[in-house]
């Protein structure tokens, strides 16, 4: 298999922490693709019209976007438990992690705003919006112990990506402060080699 993926999306680093706690990280080719706004890649266009990171490229050659959707994939061909298969826990699990992509779309919009738009373009409320979302979904979380103290699945891999990148791209936002349990599940995440591992170079 061919995963596209940059070492600072937080999208493709929870495929990759999925993948290594799966046993399946040997099986997965990593392809880096630059995908930056307003730069055409046309090449990678063409894999998928969206533009963005990751998309799995099995060993059929179907083409799966999403990192969701491919860490489902993944689950479900290694037999593993990332994925509640039925009932609330699993309803439950795809809602919280919904969210927690939500808030890295916000966050990524925000990096945008204010490092790709040019200068003098930056609309600050709108930005300040999609970091209420963030911010207040961290709030959510802070009160949340059947996530933070449950069995390591979808919505820990989610919350992992998310702390990991307001480390990497706010590192002044001062989350830690502000949610001390969150502090604290990140630490102890850390202490798992698929987290630890995948976490992205310094900015």
């Amino acid at each position: 298999m061919k995963l596209s993926f940059s070492p600072a999306s937080p999208f493709a680093r929870k495929v990759r922490i999925a993948a290594i706690e799966l046993g399946l990280i040997d099986k997965i080719e990593f392809t880096p693709a630059a995908v930056a706004p307003g730069t055409v890649n046309e090449d990678y266009s063409k894999i998928t019209p969206l533009k963005k990171l990751p998309v799995l490229i099995t060993n059929d050659g179907d083409v799966i976007l999403d990192s969701y959707v491919i860490v489902e994939y993944l689950n479900e061909m290694a037999g593993g438990s990332l994925i509640p298969d039925y009932g609330p826990r699993r309803w439950k699990a795809k809602t919280n992690h919904a969210l927690l992509n939500g808030m890295l779309d916000s966050m990524l919009l925000c990096r945008y705003e204010k490092m790709v738009r040019p200068q003098g373009l930056q609309w600050q409320a709108w930005s300040d919006d999609h970091w209420n979302r963030a911010w207040t979904g961290m709030a959510r979380f802070e009160n949340m112990p059947d996530v933070l103290n449950g069995p390591f699945d979808i919505s820990q891999i989610g919350l992992v990506c998310v702390l990991g990148y307001a480390d990497f791209r706010f590192a002044d936002c001062g989350w830690r402060k502000a949610y001390p349990k969150l502090d604290a599940f990140h630490q102890k995440m850390l202490e798992r080699p698929s987290v630890r591992i995948s976490v992205p170079p310094a900015a």
